[in-house]
Parts: C-alpha cells; sequence; structure tokens
C-alpha cells in the first residue's frame, strides 16, 4: 500500500484540486505534482500572471503559500492504495480520503477542480452525495502521461477553471 499526503488548505480555500494518487516521483520527494514534467504547479503560477521556470521552480513551501493565497488547496481521493508505477489505471484497493470531515472542517470550500478522470471516477464512486452538495469541473490530467490534448488548450482549461474565484 503507498499513502497519499496530508491537505493543503486553510480558512480562505474556496477551490479544491483533487487528484487521484501521488506519483512515484511526487510519494519520493513527499510533495504535490514533484515530477518535474507535470504542469500543475506550471499552470497555477501562469493562470495568475506569475512567471514560471520550469528549469528552476520555486521551492515548495513557496508553491504551497502560492496556491493558498488564491483561495486554492489541494488534496488526493485515496488516502492509501495499491499501485505499481505511476498510472492511474493501476490503482487498485483504494481507501479515500475523508472528504466528509475535510467540508465540515472547512465548508468555504465551494468548487472541485478533479485532476483527470480517474480522480472524478474513484470520488465518484467513494462520495456521489458530495458531488451533488458542490459545484465541481473534470479537468485534463497535468501529468506527463496524459499528452491526448495539446497543452495551450489545457493551459486555458486549468486557467479558467482555476481563476473562478477571483
Amino acid at each position: 500500500m503507498i499513502q497519499s499526503f496530508d491537505f493543503i488548505v486553510d480558512e480562505k480555500t474556496k477551490i479544491l484540486v483533487i487528484g487521484s494518487m501521488p506519483g512515484v516521483a511526487s510519494l519520493m520527494a513527499a510533495q504535490y505534482y514533484a515530477h518535474p514534467h507535470n504542469l500543475f504547479w506550471r499552470f497555477c503560477f501562469e493562470a495568475f500572471g506569475e512567471p514560471y521556470d520550469v528549469n528552476n521552480p520555486p521551492l515548495y513551501e513557496a508553491k504551497k503559500l502560492f496556491i493558498l493565497q488564491h483561495h486554492i488547496g489541494l488534496w488526493d481521493v485515496a488516502r492509501c492504495c495499491v499501485r505499481e508505477g505511476s498510472l492511474d489505471t493501476h490503482i487498485k484497493n483504494v481507501e479515500p480520503n475523508d472528504f466528509v470531515g475535510l467540508f465540515l472542517l472547512y465548508p468555504q470550500i465551494k468548487t472541485l477542480l478533479f485532476n483527470g478522470q480517474m480522480a472524478y471516477k474513484l470520488f465518484a464512486r467513494a462520495y456521489p452525495d458530495l458531488l451533488v452538495q458542490k459545484d465541481f469541473l473534470v479537468l485534463p490530467s497535468t501529468s506527463p502521461a496524459n499528452a491526448s490534448i495539446p497543452l495551450n488548450k489545457k493551459r486555458i482549461m486549468w486557467s479558467k477553471a482555476l481563476t473562478l474565484c477571483v
């Protein structure tokens, strides 16, 4: 079994980005979206007009602070699961995180952004009632394994979604 990370949320968080389970690079670094070719952090900074140098990215603490300043939080559907490698299609035996508890602690979270189809499917299976209570969008995965959608199209979709509460 592999374990996910704690949520990144505070009392100002309005949008929660939900992934499936961190990939191997993220688990090794103990950081959300740590793979150098994952587009998540780049899209976040670009959505708010901030430069993002892929060759010299900000430190993880600065990334976390940046999203919180923009009322965005992070968590994954799976608290733990079985998976070989990093592909979502290999995820099995999911034990979900406690989203009911999270939303009781942080009721100001109104919008859920799913980072890929698998995150949405896992969440819908575990928490179908929560999808009725929150606004949500299913966005293309920012993973380097998802190359089916052109970069610019993904960038536009993510930028619009991330700036919903601005």
